[in-house]
């Protein structure tokens, strides 16, 4: 049997859940990633709660969501770095019961249906989770027999590809999937996670955290 190994803190990087979810609970960092992947700017932004913990009913699976937010318009988001490809259909379906978890949090009970948030799901993946080398993947529910119906239920799901080369992103999106995979640029973005990264490191609190994280 293999000995579980824990990484050590200096080793981690963006790709790490833990400091993943470290940095982009820093609201500059997190408010351009959304803005650069969605190209739309954003007046604001709050946190809804770090690391969310959604309990189903009747025994049901529980999920815990990376990063959970809300704009100034009240769109949510959860912002996931999935770096497991899944087998078959597993990422998918992951990403449709995020969506109805995420419904249930949302809407009170008693509540209309059209009190329901519109949501954005995303998913960051060092690797190509469809196989046609698109950069970005970006789904909403549409009428097959007519491709322009759309069914305007507000629930959009993106998922980003380090492995791209297909599609027309921004500079500062392309250079963000490249450092997901290693790559420093000296675009302003990475530049503010590289060096947020790096400070945060040499905080001995943070340090300490996160061994007691690995160790539980």
């Amino acid at each position: 049997m293999k000995e579980y190994r824990i990484k050590p803190w200096e080793e981690l990087t963006i790709r790490d859940d833990y400091m993943f979810k470290l940095i982009m609970s820093r609201k500059p960092i997190c408010k351009s990633m959304l803005e650069c992947t969605l190209g739309m700017k954003i007046r604001d932004i709050i946190y809804l709660e770090a690391e969310k913990t959604m309990t189903a009913r009747y025994q049901g699976k529980g999920i815990r969501l990376d990063i959970y937010v809300k704009d100034e318009k009240d769109t949510v988001y959860n912002i996931e770095m999935q770096v497991r490809q899944l087998e078959g259909d597993g990422l998918s379906k992951r990403t449709r019961y995020y969506q109805s978890m995420m419904d249930a949090d949302l809407l009170a009970a008693g509540a209309d249906y059209d009190d329901l948030n519109k949501t954005i799901i995303i998913f960051i993946c060092p690797f190509d989770p469809f196989g046609e080398g698109r950069y970005i993947y970006t789904f909403e529910n549409l009428c097959m027999e007519n491709k322009d119906l759309e069914l305007r239920d507000g629930a959009t799901k993106i998922f980003l590809n380090t492995k791209g080369t297909i599609g027309d992103i921004t500079d500062t999106i392309k250079a963000f999937l490249r450092y997901v995979d290693g790559v420093v640029t000296d675009n302003s973005l990475v530049q503010e996670i590289e060096e947020e990264i790096q400070k945060v490191k040499l905080e001995e609190g943070e340090r300490v955290n996160y061994m007691t994280f690995a160790m539980k």
